[in-house]
């Protein structure tokens, strides 16, 4: 029999929820987490980040086993690989992180209550599930019901020729070509994980440059490299309608050119799920794509109302909304706290090959009129980068030229998700080049990059002298 009154309820059990209940939980408070589906875990454990992300390292080992020949050997894949050999390992991880999950639950005692929740007031939430409903009470509130895939209506979304960016995992067969919708970070991993199985994969987006928030020397290399690998890109280009024919899918653009393909993946753009919230009756403000608003606090307009994740928008990170509902916990119950994210957040790409990025870009100081200067790494000069056949891959990092105090580090390659957090921990700290030039680095190794990115940019301020 659960409680009806709590010091706070969490409403959605993604990683945003997971950590403010978690955080909640750690300072002596009575906790709830309502979750409308029968697990928890939410988009990122079910149909986005760890599906996808084990679907990338499948197709990693798999293309790893056709490229055998590298370590002079033979040997590659069956042809007939099925979609369900593919999401076997899926399965068995989703399994093992709802396991741990409901480890944290029962551990720090917090209740799960199932059902879909909605305010009625700033400090109680109705719960339906079925035809029952109950009305719970809490000191604070903290919504974290995440977003889904933004779907126009003119589109007619079958999940069988048809998929949105959750509904791909359950492909019924691999394609032999595949129309992606929206070059963005969705857009872009799917199609590097698809084009290294064979696939024949376009990607249309109406802009006319890849993931444009990337420093545009990364930002390059990543297009090159993405048609390297049989990706076409038609950039630049509004499409018009999007039909199923003939048992495959016509995509037509604005400007007449037309695009078939055995499967489409639509991957443009995400809605936040607050509709159903009861936001509006509160006075809680929302954005046109039913993102709410908050202050830095991670305040909506109610004050004991939280909100955090991708359902407040960018940048809608599963490692950031973590910290956000840390943090959130923490206000709610200690209003003179001021403690807040470090503004060096990594951002991580799962492409073929990652990417991954902290701090500033140069077309950002240029913006800024700052001056500054790099210093360039690239795998092909490093002893490991020779071994794991990584010949792309590239680290570069940008300092200032006084000081040499680092700003920003951008790296495309094998492990980059995980380098880069070496130059955060550097450049959050406020830490030189220097730092790498005097550090010796396991060998062989690809953390050696940032050694020789360093002296590239020593070398590069010395011939100015």
């Amino acid at each position: 029999m659960s409680n009806t009154q709590y010091d706070l309820i969490v409403i959605g059990s993604g990683p945003a929820g997971e950590k403010a209940a978690i955080q909640a939980a750690k300072m002596k408070k009575s906790v709830a987490i309502i979750e409308r589906h029968s697990v928890q875990g939410g988009v990122c454990i079910h149909t986005g980040t760890i599906p996808s992300k084990t679907l990338r390292e499948t197709v990693l080992y798999i293309h790893g086993l056709r490229q055998r020949s590298v370590y002079g050997l033979m040997g590659g894949v069956k042809p007939d690989l099925t979609i369900k050999e593919l999401m076997y390992r899926k399965g068995q991880v989703i399994q093992q992180e709802l396991d741990v999950i409901a480890q944290n639950m029962a551990r720090h005692r917090i209740e799960v209550i199932h059902g879909s929740g909605r305010l009625i007031g700033p400090d109680k939430v109705e719960v339906t599930n079925g035809e029952s409903k109950k009305v719970f009470s809490a000191k604070a509130i903290i919504i974290s019901t995440g977003t889904r895939p933004h779907l126009p209506s003119h589109i007619k979304f079958d999940s069988q020729f048809i998929y949105d960016a959750e509904t791909i995992i359950d492909l019924d067969c691999i394609p032999r070509s595949l129309t992606i919708i929206g070059g963005g970070v969705i857009g872009c991993e799917y199609a590097s994980i698809f084009a290294h199985i064979g696939v024949k994969v376009t990607i249309v987006d109406t802009r006319t440059q890849l993931l444009s928030f990337l420093d545009r020397e990364i930002g390059e290399a990543l297009t090159y490299l993405m048609r390297k690998y049989g990706i076409s890109l038609v950039l630049g280009e509004v499409p018009e309608t999007i039909v199923v024919e003939d048992e495959s899918v016509v995509t037509t653009t604005k400007t007449g050119r037309t695009i078939r393909s055995e499967r489409l993946l639509y991957a443009a753009g995400r809605t936040g799920n607050t509709e159903t919230l009861g936001l509006k009756e509160l006075g809680i403000e929302t954005t046109s794509y039913g993102l709410i608003k908050v202050n830095d606090r991670y305040q909506t307009k109610v004050p004991q109302v939280f909100a955090v994740g991708d359902v407040i928008g960018f940048p809608s990170l599963a490692s950031v909304s973590m910290d956000q509902g840390r943090l959130a916990a923490i206000h709610a119950f200690n209003e003179d706290d001021i403690s807040c994210l470090n503004n060096l957040l990594p951002f991580g790409i799962y492409t073929i090959p990652e990417v991954s990025i902290i701090g500033e870009t140069e077309e950002s100081l240029v913006a800024a009129g700052q001056d500054y200067e790099v210093g360039v790494a690239r795998y092909f000069e490093l002893a490991r980068g020779q071994i794991i056949n990584d010949h792309d891959g590239m680290l570069k990092i940008i300092f200032d030229p006084k000081s040499k105090r680092l700003l920003g580090v951008h790296i495309i390659g094998e492990r980059a998700t995980e380098l880069i957090h070496i130059g955060q921990a550097v450049a959050t700290l406020g830490g030189s080049i220097d730092y790498f030039i005097e550090t010796v680095f396991n060998y062989p190794t690809l953390t050696e990059a940032y050694k020789v990115a360093a002296l590239d940019g020593l070398s590069r301020l010395e011939s100015l002298r």
